[in-house]
């Protein structure tokens, strides 16, 4: 793999393709991240400069140069090691400046958190000059709704939180106009469950699965959350989400007194406030599932490639040696690239 070296100005300066090894990971719902491992030289250092952007030609996602640090072994050598994340941590940069209040298509309250924190903030010194929204056209992300309240919290938690929520991905491209492009999508069904697209199944038994590693865990599971609101005693705001009885109720409480039924001087009617405490309720709960992950080195070179046949995201059929079959979701594909050649490694999570 060629790695695009691109300055602060998102102009290319040089190509990079002589180092040691390289571990490139996408991830569907969240950033990204990089690191280059290679010798130490003078002229490194003169296009690896932190904020410059890293780039490779089979990837959608541009990564940002965060860190270095130089090794010394007395029998290698000097080596640099090179890390960073992808360009949704500019996301990351960024807080929901003023008291915001999200009702009704999701697509379109995401849009209105960037443009008030990203695109067009009231102050200009908040403005992150070329980064553009593009919406999206997919039925999934467009039928989605939400009910939401935020004061000061994190960009990038607020909207990876609503995408995790609703099982949509989020991504920040760069255009061939060299603009950020953020946009939301679902990924494509490729499982046995429809019969629209091509299946795209990984299985031993078609020799495209190389190995893996399955793993459940419902540690920190919980299925019951009493939200709080604002208010004190026997006055204060409250909702339940969620439901079990018995051995299977798992309970966690949710507080939410950051929420204010008052916005602007106006009142929100109760039923539109007790629709936010559930969403605020809803993500916390989403933080606390039961976890069935799938990982596997995926044989590229037979049936079905990545970047070909199937892509961050998709939801595809897998078949294991454990009698576990099922479809899942490609939530994070690792590229590694070393002396012993060139490998993917995609991480599924299974769906119900």
């Amino acid at each position: 793999m060629e790695l695009l070296i691109l300055n602060t100005e998102l102009e290319s300066v040089d190509i990079l393709d002589n180092f040691e090894s390289l571990i490139w990971t996408e991830r569907y719902c969240g950033y990204g991240d990089f690191e280059i491992y290679t010798k130490v030289s003078p002229e490194i250092f003169t296009i690896l400069r932190p904020d410059s952007y890293v780039w490779i030609k089979d990837s959608k996602q541009v990564m940002i140069i965060e860190g270095f640090q130089i090794k010394f072994d007395a029998e290698t050598g000097a080596h640099l090691i090179i890390t960073g994340r992808s360009a949704e941590t500019l996301l990351d940069r960024r807080i929901i400046w003023a008291q915001t209040v999200l009702s009704g298509n999701l697509q379109n309250g995401i849009q209105k958190l960037l443009n008030e924190n990203i695109i067009a903030p009231t102050i200009t010194d908040r403005a992150i000059p070329n980064f553009t929204f593009q919406a999206s056209n997919d039925s999934v992300v467009t039928a989605l709704e939400v009910e939401a309240q935020y004061t000061r919290t994190n960009l990038y938690d607020s909207i990876k939180n609503l995408c995790a929520v609703n099982d949509i991905g989020f991504q920040v491209r760069l255009s061939e106009t060299n603009q950020f492009v953020f946009e939301l999508y679902s990924g494509t069904d490729r499982s046995y469950d429809q019969f629209v697209n091509p299946y795209v199944i990984f299985s031993q038994k078609f020799d495209n699965l190389i190995n893996s590693n399955y793993s459940e865990s419902q540690k920190a599971l919980k299925t019951v959350t009493v939200v709080c609101g604002e208010g004190e005693g026997v006055g204060r705001k409250t909702t339940i989400v969620g439901s079990g009885v018995s051995l299977v109720r798992r309970e966690l409480y949710t507080d939410a007194r950051d929420l204010s039924q008052t916005v602007d001087s106006v009142l929100i009617p109760e039923v539109d406030y007790i629709a936010q405490l559930a969403q605020r309720g809803i993500e916390n709960l989403s933080e606390n599932i039961s976890q069935r992950t799938f990982d596997g080195q995926v044989d590229t070179t037979r049936m079905f490639k990545y970047g070909e046949d199937f892509f961050l995201g998709d939801i595809v059929q897998i078949v294991s040696e454990y009698g576990i079959e099922a479809k899942a979701r490609v939530i994070e594909v690792i590229r590694s690239q070393s002396t012993s050649g060139i490998d993917v490694y995609p991480t599924f999570t299974m769906l119900d």
